[in-house]
């Protein structure tokens, strides 16, 4: 009996925790979990630990981005406009295409296409996430009044889930039948901090910052007038900058060193002092998790941020620092205000997979 992950492409945040949750379903290897999405196949292959299969193209539309912090609203209301005038045509064809599967159980995180789809096979669904699209979709630039029909199919195909397990940093769900609180779903380091940056060649004792701008990158930005330099080391991927392997005080990561080993990036972010990002649902956990300071810069208008820049103070040591100043290299200023702030004043939960799992298998178990 198989278990269908329906994962989100959008960004990785979606992609990480519920590879968090499939690593401790302990699925017997002759019954893979099964995934649909459009998400990187490498970032499923180096941090999966489960046997799985991967069918892969897009189950949602996401946010169009014309960057890593900026979106193409236009892009992204005809996108989603198009995906949903041909729905119904969109869930006959995952109906055939899941039809030689034994598929017990549909999980979403959180494409609605998954909840039509567990309806029309007849199978019970349940919801992961930390918001509904309609929520994000309702206030997006330019989306109404031509992206009504598409919001009325989303909140259709949501009113279908069995189950809503709604993350930390919550909007939407009002529309789910039933909701259920879940703790925040992370990934957490398992390696020092010493024995991180060992192991990428970084010094034992430098205050460092980590670029942290997801699968786009910001290939405009020149590390070379940042200001921090000289009390700071930086360190960055292959894919958030353009090249920067020349400059003394900057640590390029290839991304195929995170393919094999114990060294995970989360890991990274553990090792370092502060993480220079946009904010996102991922990069939030794993610095809450490692007690990490971060620096964000905003992102375009998205409904999720100004949810996750609200909870930050309570829970990360954090502050803004504007695109301008981003740009411009004046980072110092605010990198160094932020590691001194004093530890944030609330802790939270942070075994959201592991009762994700539990939840999982017990459904699982009710259909044998």
């Amino acid at each position: 009996m198989s278990i269908v992950f329906y994962i989100s492409g959008h960004g990785f945040g979606h992609a990480s925790r519920d590879v968090e949750i499939i690593n401790r379903l302990a699925v017997d290897a002759s019954d893979p979990i099964v995934i649909r999405s459009s998400v990187a196949p490498d970032l499923l292959a180096r941090t999966l630990r489960v046997p799985y299969v991967l069918l892969p193209g897009a189950c949602d539309t996401g946010i169009v981005q014309a960057s890593s912090i900026a979106h193409d609203d236009p892009a992204t209301v005809a996108a989603t406009i198009a995906f949903y005038s041909t729905y119904d045509a969109r869930v006959a064809a995952e109906v055939a295409r899941l039809a030689d599967l034994d598929v017990s159980l549909i999980v979403g995180d959180i494409p609605p296409l998954a909840f039509a789809t567990a309806r029309a096979l007849g199978v019970p669904s349940i919801a992961i996430g930390n918001f509904t699209w309609d929520w994000i979709y309702e206030t997006h630039p330019g989306f109404l009044p031509s992206g009504a029909a598409a919001l009325d199919q989303m909140r259709e195909s949501y009113s279908r889930v069995d189950l809503a397990l709604k993350l930390p940093f919550a909007g939407g769900f009002s529309i789910c039948p039933r909701v259920e609180r879940l703790p925040l779903v992370a990934r957490h380091p398992t390696q020092s901090r010493a024995a991180t940056r060992a192991h990428f060649a970084l010094p034992a004792a430098a205050r460092i910052a980590l670029l942290s701008f997801g699968g786009y990158g910001l290939p405009a930005l020149d590390l070379s007038t940042i200001d921090c330099h000289g009390p700071w080391t930086l360190v960055t991927t292959d894919r958030v900058t353009g090249d920067a392997r020349h400059l003394p005080h900057v640590h390029v990561l290839a991304e195929t060193r995170f393919q094999d080993g114990p060294f995970r990036y989360e890991d990274l972010v553990a090792a370092v002092d502060v993480v220079v990002t946009k904010p996102g649902y991922g990069i939030l956990s794993e610095c809450l998790t490692s007690r990490t300071a971060m620096v964000y810069t905003s992102r375009g208008v998205f409904r999720e941020y100004d949810v996750l820049v609200e909870a930050m103070p309570r829970l990360v040591r954090a502050g803004f620092l504007s695109q301008a100043d981003l740009f411009a290299g004046r980072w110092r200023e605010t990198i160094e205000r932020v590691v001194a702030l004093p530890p944030p004043p609330e802790r939270i939960a942070t075994n959201g997979a592991e009762v994700a799992a539990e939840k999982i298998k017990s459904e699982v178990r009710s259909q044998k």
